[in-house]
Protein backbone atom coordinates (compact mmCIF):
# COMPACT_ATOMS: atom_id res chain seq x y z
CA UNK A 1 0.00 0.00 0.00
CA UNK A 2 1.01 3.14 -1.04
CA UNK A 3 1.47 6.47 0.70
CA UNK A 4 0.78 9.49 -1.03
CA UNK A 5 -0.09 13.03 0.32
CA UNK A 6 -3.35 14.90 -2.08
CA UNK A 7 -2.04 18.77 -1.60
CA UNK A 8 -5.40 21.30 -0.47
CA UNK A 9 -5.19 24.60 0.18
CA UNK A 10 -2.17 25.36 2.74
CA UNK A 11 -2.71 21.36 4.37
CA UNK A 12 -1.62 18.38 3.30
CA UNK A 13 -4.09 15.02 3.27
CA UNK A 14 -2.65 11.98 4.12
CA UNK A 15 -4.27 9.58 1.97
CA UNK A 16 -4.47 5.82 2.29
CA UNK A 17 -5.20 3.92 -1.02
CA UNK A 18 -6.55 0.75 0.79
CA UNK A 19 -9.73 0.69 -1.43
CA UNK A 20 -8.87 3.81 -3.30
CA UNK A 21 -11.26 3.43 -6.11
CA UNK A 22 -14.46 2.74 -3.33
CA UNK A 23 -13.76 4.87 -0.86
CA UNK A 24 -10.80 6.99 -0.29
CA UNK A 25 -9.24 7.48 3.49
CA UNK A 26 -7.88 11.14 4.24
CA UNK A 27 -6.46 13.09 7.21
CA UNK A 28 -5.15 15.87 7.18
CA UNK A 29 -1.98 17.74 8.49
CA UNK A 30 -0.67 20.73 8.25
CA UNK A 31 2.57 22.18 6.26
CA UNK A 32 5.50 21.54 6.47
CA UNK A 33 5.36 17.92 5.13
CA UNK A 34 8.90 15.67 6.38
CA UNK A 35 10.84 13.45 4.23
CA UNK A 36 9.27 10.64 4.53
CA UNK A 37 6.72 11.77 2.15
CA UNK A 38 6.30 9.29 -0.84
CA UNK A 39 4.80 11.58 -2.98
CA UNK A 40 2.49 14.82 -3.47
CA UNK A 41 -0.32 14.54 -5.49
CA UNK A 42 -1.93 17.56 -6.79
CA UNK A 43 -5.34 17.79 -8.52
CA UNK A 44 -5.97 21.53 -9.05
CA UNK A 45 -3.53 23.43 -11.41
CA UNK A 46 -3.03 26.66 -9.36
CA UNK A 47 -2.10 24.45 -6.70
CA UNK A 48 0.45 22.54 -8.54
CA UNK A 49 2.23 25.40 -10.94
CA UNK A 50 2.34 27.45 -7.19
CA UNK A 51 4.18 24.92 -5.66
CA UNK A 52 6.03 24.44 -9.04
CA UNK A 53 6.88 28.28 -9.14
CA UNK A 54 8.59 27.44 -5.65
CA UNK A 55 10.62 24.33 -6.12
CA UNK A 56 12.16 26.69 -9.46
CA UNK A 57 12.87 29.82 -6.77
CA UNK A 58 14.84 27.08 -5.34
CA UNK A 59 17.28 26.36 -8.20
CA UNK A 60 15.91 22.87 -8.36
CA UNK A 61 14.86 21.69 -12.48
CA UNK A 62 11.89 19.93 -13.39
CA UNK A 63 11.16 16.83 -14.97
CA UNK A 64 7.68 16.00 -16.41
CA UNK A 65 6.25 12.77 -17.91
CA UNK A 66 2.62 13.05 -19.47
CA UNK A 67 0.62 9.35 -18.92
CA UNK A 68 -2.63 8.23 -19.44
CA UNK A 69 -2.30 5.98 -16.67
CA UNK A 70 -2.19 1.93 -16.56
CA UNK A 71 1.01 2.19 -15.96
CA UNK A 72 3.83 -0.42 -16.44
CA UNK A 73 7.87 -0.74 -16.53
CA UNK A 74 8.00 1.37 -19.71
CA UNK A 75 6.40 4.46 -17.69
CA UNK A 76 8.20 3.72 -14.61
CA UNK A 77 11.49 3.56 -17.13
CA UNK A 78 10.86 7.37 -17.80
CA UNK A 79 10.33 8.28 -14.11
CA UNK A 80 13.59 6.63 -13.87
CA UNK A 81 15.31 9.04 -16.37
CA UNK A 82 13.78 12.23 -15.05
CA UNK A 83 15.48 11.50 -11.55
CA UNK A 84 18.60 10.88 -13.03
CA UNK A 85 18.83 14.04 -14.78
CA UNK A 86 16.28 16.11 -12.47
CA UNK A 87 16.08 17.11 -8.77
CA UNK A 88 11.87 17.00 -8.98
CA UNK A 89 9.92 14.28 -11.04
CA UNK A 90 6.39 15.56 -12.33
CA UNK A 91 3.63 12.58 -13.90
CA UNK A 92 0.51 13.46 -15.02
CA UNK A 93 -2.25 10.80 -14.71
CA UNK A 94 -5.08 11.93 -17.58
CA UNK A 95 -7.11 10.01 -20.44
CA UNK A 96 -7.28 12.45 -22.49
CA UNK A 97 -10.80 12.35 -24.50
CA UNK A 98 -9.70 14.32 -27.34
CA UNK A 99 -7.06 12.17 -29.04
CA UNK A 100 -9.70 9.40 -28.61
CA UNK A 101 -11.53 8.26 -32.30
CA UNK A 102 -13.93 6.30 -30.81
CA UNK A 103 -16.09 6.85 -27.43
CA UNK A 104 -15.72 3.58 -26.71
CA UNK A 105 -11.88 3.49 -26.78
CA UNK A 106 -12.31 5.83 -24.83
CA UNK A 107 -14.51 3.58 -22.24
CA UNK A 108 -12.09 0.49 -22.73
CA UNK A 109 -8.88 2.00 -21.93
CA UNK A 110 -7.81 0.99 -18.95
CA UNK A 111 -7.72 2.56 -15.53
CA UNK A 112 -5.95 1.64 -12.59
CA UNK A 113 -5.20 4.56 -10.37
CA UNK A 114 -3.85 2.75 -6.90
CA UNK A 115 -1.52 0.45 -9.05
CA UNK A 116 -0.33 3.20 -10.58
CA UNK A 117 0.59 5.39 -7.71
CA UNK A 118 2.13 2.14 -6.25
CA UNK A 119 4.32 2.37 -9.22
CA UNK A 120 4.91 5.99 -8.80
CA UNK A 121 6.01 5.41 -5.20
CA UNK A 122 7.86 2.51 -5.69
CA UNK A 123 10.55 4.82 -8.27
CA UNK A 124 10.07 7.24 -5.89
CA UNK A 125 8.16 9.80 -8.16
CA UNK A 126 8.08 13.36 -6.15
CA UNK A 127 4.50 14.61 -7.81
CA UNK A 128 1.68 13.26 -9.49
CA UNK A 129 -0.74 15.49 -11.00
CA UNK A 130 -4.14 13.81 -11.34
CA UNK A 131 -6.40 16.46 -12.86
CA UNK A 132 -10.04 16.12 -13.87
CA UNK A 133 -11.08 17.51 -17.37
CA UNK A 134 -12.13 20.66 -16.56
CA UNK A 135 -8.92 21.47 -14.85
CA UNK A 136 -7.32 20.84 -18.10
CA UNK A 137 -10.01 21.72 -20.71
CA UNK A 138 -11.58 25.17 -18.91
CA UNK A 139 -14.67 26.53 -20.51
CA UNK A 140 -12.00 29.94 -21.68
CA UNK A 141 -9.29 27.86 -22.71
CA UNK A 142 -8.28 28.91 -26.42
CA UNK A 143 -6.80 26.37 -28.88
CA UNK A 144 -3.78 26.26 -29.78
CA UNK A 145 -2.83 26.16 -34.03
CA UNK A 146 -0.19 24.24 -34.70
CA UNK A 147 0.99 23.41 -38.30
CA UNK A 148 1.96 19.87 -38.88
CA UNK A 149 2.29 19.45 -42.46
CA UNK A 150 2.36 15.44 -43.19
CA UNK A 151 3.71 14.50 -39.97
CA UNK A 152 0.18 13.96 -38.46
CA UNK A 153 -1.29 12.64 -42.03
CA UNK A 154 1.02 9.40 -42.61
CA UNK A 155 0.94 6.23 -40.63
CA UNK A 156 -1.11 6.83 -37.55
CA UNK A 157 -2.55 9.64 -38.71
CA UNK A 158 -4.38 8.08 -41.94
CA UNK A 159 -5.50 5.13 -39.96
CA UNK A 160 -6.78 8.08 -36.99
CA UNK A 161 -7.78 11.02 -38.40
CA UNK A 162 -7.72 14.01 -35.97
CA UNK A 163 -5.69 12.26 -33.06
CA UNK A 164 -2.76 13.75 -33.42
CA UNK A 165 -4.63 17.48 -32.81
CA UNK A 166 -5.75 15.67 -30.08
CA UNK A 167 -2.47 14.63 -28.18
CA UNK A 168 -1.09 18.51 -29.33
CA UNK A 169 -3.45 20.14 -27.57
CA UNK A 170 -3.20 18.05 -24.15
CA UNK A 171 0.54 17.94 -24.28
CA UNK A 172 0.98 21.71 -24.95
CA UNK A 173 -1.90 22.42 -22.46
CA UNK A 174 0.44 20.07 -19.82
CA UNK A 175 3.34 21.83 -20.46
CA UNK A 176 1.91 25.29 -20.16
CA UNK A 177 0.63 23.83 -17.17
CA UNK A 178 3.73 22.42 -15.56
CA UNK A 179 6.48 24.45 -16.99
CA UNK A 180 9.26 21.78 -16.86
CA UNK A 181 12.95 22.04 -17.69
CA UNK A 182 12.67 18.44 -19.27
CA UNK A 183 9.73 16.51 -20.96
CA UNK A 184 10.28 12.48 -20.54
CA UNK A 185 8.46 10.93 -23.54
CA UNK A 186 9.15 6.84 -24.79
CA UNK A 187 10.18 5.83 -28.63
CA UNK A 188 7.30 3.64 -28.47
CA UNK A 189 5.09 6.41 -29.83
CA UNK A 190 7.81 7.56 -32.85
CA UNK A 191 5.50 9.47 -34.89
CA UNK A 192 4.46 10.91 -31.88
CA UNK A 193 7.09 12.18 -30.37
CA UNK A 194 8.50 13.56 -33.56
CA UNK A 195 5.31 15.51 -33.34
CA UNK A 196 5.47 17.26 -29.87
CA UNK A 197 9.27 17.96 -31.01
CA UNK A 198 7.28 20.25 -33.84
CA UNK A 199 4.96 21.45 -31.28
CA UNK A 200 7.58 22.36 -29.00
CA UNK A 201 9.51 24.41 -31.92
CA UNK A 202 7.12 25.91 -33.25
CA UNK A 203 5.70 27.27 -30.12
CA UNK A 204 8.67 28.27 -28.64
CA UNK A 205 8.29 26.58 -25.40
CA UNK A 206 11.17 26.41 -23.26
CA UNK A 207 10.91 22.45 -22.45
CA UNK A 208 13.38 20.03 -24.11
CA UNK A 209 12.90 16.36 -24.98
CA UNK A 210 13.93 13.95 -23.91
CA UNK A 211 13.00 10.35 -25.73
CA UNK A 212 13.37 7.13 -23.96
CA UNK A 213 14.22 3.63 -25.58
CA UNK A 214 11.49 1.05 -25.81
CA UNK A 215 11.06 -1.19 -22.88
CA UNK A 216 9.95 -4.76 -24.00
CA UNK A 217 8.90 -7.50 -22.42
CA UNK A 218 11.26 -10.93 -22.50
CA UNK A 219 9.88 -12.18 -25.55
CA UNK A 220 10.32 -8.92 -27.09
CA UNK A 221 6.88 -7.50 -27.51
CA UNK A 222 7.26 -4.09 -26.41
CA UNK A 223 5.26 -2.49 -23.50
CA UNK A 224 1.87 -1.08 -23.42
CA UNK A 225 -1.14 -0.44 -21.69
CA UNK A 226 -3.20 -2.44 -24.50
CA UNK A 227 -1.62 -5.52 -23.67
CA UNK A 228 -3.34 -6.41 -20.61
CA UNK A 229 -6.39 -6.49 -23.21
CA UNK A 230 -4.67 -8.92 -25.35
CA UNK A 231 -6.28 -12.88 -25.33
CA UNK A 232 -3.99 -15.27 -24.00
CA UNK A 233 -3.75 -16.60 -27.78
CA UNK A 234 -3.13 -13.44 -29.22
CA UNK A 235 -0.50 -12.65 -26.48
CA UNK A 236 1.38 -15.51 -27.60
CA UNK A 237 1.97 -14.46 -31.39
CA UNK A 238 2.08 -10.73 -30.70
CA UNK A 239 5.78 -11.01 -30.64
CA UNK A 240 5.69 -11.13 -34.03
CA UNK A 241 5.57 -7.11 -34.21
CA UNK A 242 9.10 -7.19 -32.85
CA UNK A 243 10.47 -10.34 -34.81
CA UNK A 244 9.04 -8.64 -37.94
CA UNK A 245 10.59 -5.39 -37.10
CA UNK A 246 14.38 -6.93 -36.15
CA UNK A 247 13.70 -8.69 -39.47
CA UNK A 248 13.94 -5.03 -41.61
CA UNK A 249 16.55 -4.21 -39.24
CA UNK A 250 18.35 -7.10 -40.77
CA UNK A 251 17.44 -6.53 -44.32
CA UNK A 252 17.86 -3.19 -44.51
CA UNK A 253 21.43 -2.97 -46.27
CA UNK A 254 20.82 -5.09 -48.61
CA UNK A 255 17.36 -5.49 -50.02
CA UNK A 256 14.86 -2.69 -51.41
CA UNK A 257 12.85 -1.35 -49.24
CA UNK A 258 9.67 -2.21 -50.79
CA UNK A 259 10.53 -5.78 -50.70
CA UNK A 260 10.98 -5.38 -46.89
CA UNK A 261 8.07 -4.23 -46.03
CA UNK A 262 5.61 -6.30 -48.58
CA UNK A 263 7.28 -9.57 -46.38
CA UNK A 264 6.28 -8.00 -43.15
CA UNK A 265 2.73 -7.21 -44.62
CA UNK A 266 2.34 -10.47 -45.78
CA UNK A 267 3.67 -12.36 -42.60
CA UNK A 268 1.76 -10.25 -40.28
CA UNK A 269 -1.31 -10.99 -42.69
CA UNK A 270 -1.19 -14.79 -41.82
CA UNK A 271 -1.40 -14.82 -38.51
CA UNK A 272 -5.21 -15.91 -37.41
CA UNK A 273 -6.94 -12.80 -36.20
CA UNK A 274 -3.88 -10.14 -36.98
CA UNK A 275 -4.76 -7.75 -39.50
CA UNK A 276 -1.66 -5.21 -40.26
CA UNK A 277 -2.93 -1.52 -40.93
CA UNK A 278 0.44 -0.49 -42.19
CA UNK A 279 4.29 -1.30 -42.25
CA UNK A 280 6.49 1.72 -43.16
CA UNK A 281 9.84 2.45 -43.74
CA UNK A 282 10.50 6.12 -43.22
CA UNK A 283 12.71 8.88 -42.47
CA UNK A 284 13.47 9.91 -38.88
CA UNK A 285 12.85 12.91 -39.26
CA UNK A 286 10.22 13.87 -41.75
CA UNK A 287 8.05 10.41 -41.57
CA UNK A 288 8.54 10.81 -45.48
CA UNK A 289 8.91 7.32 -47.47
CA UNK A 290 12.72 6.80 -48.26
CA UNK A 291 13.72 7.12 -52.09
CA UNK A 292 17.39 7.26 -51.57
CA UNK A 293 18.75 5.48 -48.37
CA UNK A 294 21.82 7.37 -48.49
CA UNK A 295 19.87 10.95 -47.80
CA UNK A 296 17.79 9.74 -45.50
CA UNK A 297 18.63 11.61 -41.93
CA UNK A 298 17.86 8.04 -40.66
CA UNK A 299 15.31 5.14 -41.01
CA UNK A 300 12.97 3.33 -38.81
CA UNK A 301 9.99 0.71 -39.06
CA UNK A 302 6.88 1.67 -37.90
CA UNK A 303 4.05 -0.54 -37.88
CA UNK A 304 0.58 -1.24 -36.57
CA UNK A 305 -1.39 -3.91 -35.96
CA UNK A 306 -4.61 -5.62 -34.79
CA UNK A 307 -4.42 -8.30 -32.90
CA UNK A 308 -8.01 -9.51 -32.29
CA UNK A 309 -9.65 -6.09 -31.11
CA UNK A 310 -6.70 -4.80 -29.52
CA UNK A 311 -4.18 -2.39 -31.57
CA UNK A 312 -0.60 -2.35 -31.20
CA UNK A 313 1.76 -0.29 -32.58
CA UNK A 314 5.76 -0.76 -32.55
CA UNK A 315 9.00 0.53 -34.15
CA UNK A 316 12.59 0.07 -35.05
CA UNK A 317 15.43 2.31 -36.12
CA UNK A 318 17.20 0.59 -38.40
CA UNK A 319 19.96 3.24 -39.17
Amino acid sequence: MSLIFLVKKDTFAFLSLQNYEKKPTFHICPLPVNENTTMLLFKKVELLQKHITWLKTKGLTIGFTPTMGALHSGHASLIQQSKSECNISVCSIFVNPTQFNEASDLEKYPRTIAKDIDLLASVKNDILFLPEVKEVYPPNLEEIQIQLGHLDKVMEGEHRPGHFQGVVQVVHRLLDIVQPHYLYMGQKDFQQFTIIQQMIEQTALNTILRVCPIKREADGLAMSSRNVRLLPEHRKLAVALSQCLAKAKEDYLHKTIEAIEQQAITTLSNIPDFKPEYFDIVDTKTLLPIKDKSKANGAVACTAVFAGEVRLIDNMILS
